[in-house]
């Protein structure tokens, strides 16, 4: 691994214009803290552009694969990881001491939110106390998870200048968001533009020409609470259309009105529509937590954010909606109740096509279902095993079952949660004694007899 010039005693001008002409000849030594659906992405598109990659994460098994070559997510080969070890301009680290040779270092760590709902800001604050530790002049500093307005001047910076060092002078700070779409295959790390906000003309150039590199577009902004706002601004667009396609799929069913033909056929208007699904919930990273991250900073400035807040509510109320389409089915269909059912819960990832539980309505519905008395198992096709999860602990473990004419008989319903592109929902449908979709998987299924929308 490449080391950068400490320097401790030079000129910071001097040092400014060093550290970018490294960055802008992609000579520099980046290091990404954060091994997951964000970071590993990333080390392998700045690996791409020339750069020295230096790979942080605190999990030891995640250092000891990437060493080793080897892929522990979904989308991402051992191939891809195997040649970029042997190219030797990559290294995958736990030893907190590595990020002194470091030009730039960039965060990817979860932002998550606690039992009250406010931010969690423990893994942004331990790896800011990390870096400050070993922090030198002439380096670039760059948070990516998602959080709210202040973030980065009113949390990280006052850690990393508390050795003496300060920002826009001796080391430099900027805040990009990450925009991932994990199993979305139009769209990858290098190919999406990334916004970039910094308090300073120094760390923004800095970050523009890390970035710039890296990605196909990079979109100055003029500090960095702007571009936090962006990011949270991104998804709350998300979470309350979402919410509107919820509630509308709730009121369009008592009016006996397919909100899927609904959408569908809106959005052959050419302007004015976009279309928006319902599901059972939101899921992931990002829709489910980071609107809260604006509700709770707004407090601070004596400003509800009632839209917002309603939104949330809306797509929280989903799972249980959904168990009572379920309950509903079970009566009318099969003659019994929830307690003493068995239920097979079809697809445990929060979207179609990828390996991620995080915040997944699936795993909110497998635990209702469970205390309602209901027998659940469940089948994914990605997901073998159900990981440990801080909500979900006691569904650590379980396996998913096969998904065969015999196994389905046994189930007085499935409830198809994820709509996994490898599933055959007609040889579902066709074999089930009742169906309860949740993503309009069946609506090419000619024989809907056995199928309710939820």
């Amino acid at each position: 691994m490449k080391s950068a010039p400490t320097a401790p005693h030079s000129d910071a001008s001097t040092e400014f214009e060093a550290l970018l002409a490294r960055i802008t000849a992609c000579d520099a030594t980046v290091a990404i803290i954060g091994m997951g659906y964000v970071g590993f992405p990333l080390a392998l598109a700045t690996h791409a552009k020339g750069y020295h990659v230096l790979a942080y994460d605190i999990d030891a098994s995640k250092i000891e694969k990437l060493n080793a070559g080897k892929s522990y997510l979904k989308g991402i080969s051992d191939e891809a990881i195997g040649n970029m070890v042997k190219e030797g301009r990559f290294v995958a680290s736990h030893t907190p001491a590595d990020l002194v040779k470091a030009d730039a270092i960039i965060l990817c760590v979860p932002t998550p939110l606690t039992k009250n709902r406010e931010p969690d800001m423990s893994f942004v604050v331990a790896t800011t106390q990390t870096i400050a530790e070993h922090l030198r002049p002439g380096q670039l500093i760059a948070l990516e998870s998602t959080t709210y307005p202040g973030t980065t001047t009113d949390v990280m910076q006052p850690m990393l200048e508390a050795g003496g060092l300060k920002a826009g002078h001796d080391f430099y700070i900027a805040y990009s968001p990450e925009r991932e779409d994990p199993g979305n295959g139009l769209f990858s790390t290098h190919s999406i533009p990334k916004v970039i906000g910094a308090d300073d003309a120094k760390s923004r150039s800095l970050a523009m020409a890390l970035y710039s590199n890296i990605v196909t577009q990079a979109v100055p902004v003029s500090s960095s609470a702007t571009a936090e706002a962006v990011k949270l601004t991104e998804n709350i667009f998300r979470s309350v259309n979402i919410a509107l396609v919820n509630e509308l799929k709730m009121v369009f069913e008592k009016m006996d009105i397919d909100v899927w033909e609904v959408i569908r056929a809106a959005a052959t208007k050419p302007f004015g529509f976009m279309p928006f699904y319902p599901g059972p919930g939101v899921g992931g990273h990002c829709i489910p937590i980071d609107p809260f991250y604006l509700t709770w900073k707004s407090r601070e400035y004596g400003m509800p954010t009632r839209f917002i807040e309603l939104a949330g509510q809306i797509n929280e109320r989903m799972p249980g909606y959904v168990i009572d389409r379920l309950r509903e089915g079970l009566d009318l269909h099969q003659r019994k109740g929830l307690n003493g059912s068995r239920i097979l819960l079809l697809g445990l990832a929060y979207k179609k096509d990828v390996d991620d539980v995080r915040e997944s309505p699936s795993m909110i519905m497998f635990e209702k279902l469970q205390d309602y008395g209901a027998i659940v198992e469940y089948h994914d096709p990605i997901i073998a095993t159900i990981p440990h999860t801080r909500e979900h602990g006691r569904l650590t473990g379980l396996h998913s079952v096969p998904l065969t004419e015999k196994q389905l008989a046994t189930y007085d319903a499935v409830l198809i949660a994820t709509d996994h592109s490898s599933i055959d929902y007609g040889f579902i449908a066709q074999h089930s004694q009742l169906v309860v979709d949740t993503r309009n998987a069946t609506h090419n299924v000619a024989d809907k007899s056995r199928v309710i929308k939820a």
